[in-house]
């Protein structure tokens, strides 16, 4: 367990997980522009603030995955850069190196509420080291204690490694969603 935050348990060997508060928007609002500035390098994904503001509250949590102070640091260190008025993020024994939002849905054919993640989130340089895994399991046992019996999600198909991680861990799709362009530039 992590030393700087007596409400942060282990999530798995080397990394806590701790509960984020309404004093994190704008580190949520860098997350959720990361993951955006992946798919697409070039957008402005200024807007994503106002997402935030609307969506988030004590009905949506946010946990912030960092690592444990007591282990070595293995790749961490480097900056995030954002194209964006915001300092970088510099993942270390107190940044966060991954985050998960999670907010609730109705599915439409039964009118059950159930849980929805808005964003899951990990740094490049703690990839593929289980946090992704850990974090769903984490979302999952949430939405079972609340009793949810389902959880959605939203994946760009053009994010392979994310449709990985969700087709290993069950989950199925069960609709698509389609956009069309009224102007001819999607």
């Amino acid at each position: 367990m992590s030393k700087n935050s007596s409400l942060a348990e282990e999530l798995l060997p080397g990394y806590c997980i701790r509960h984020g508060s309404s004093l994190d928007r704008a580190l949520l609002v860098k997350f959720m522009q990361l993951t955006y500035q992946e798919m697409f390098p070039s957008g402005d994904f200024s807007h994503l603030a106002r997402t935030v503001e609307q969506y988030f509250s004590s009905q949506t949590p946010l946990w912030w995955v960092e690592e444990d102070g007591e282990v070595g640091r293995t790749g961490g260190g480097e900056n995030i850069e954002l194209s964006s008025p915001h300092p970088p993020i510099t993942p270390s024994p107190h940044h966060p190196v991954a985050c998960l939002w999670m907010g609730n849905a109705i599915n439409q054919v039964t009118g059950d509420r159930h849980a929805h993640i808005f964003l899951l989130y990990v740094v490049p340089e703690h990839r593929r080291r289980g946090i992704g895994t850990a974090l769903m399991q984490y979302a999952e046992d949430w939405a079972k204690k609340r009793g949810d019996r389902q959880m959605g999600l939203q994946v760009f198909q053009s994010n392979q490694a994310a449709l990985g991680l969700y087709n290993h861990l069950g989950y199925q799709t069960q609709s698509l969603w389609m956009v069309k362009s009224l102007y001819g530039d999607c």
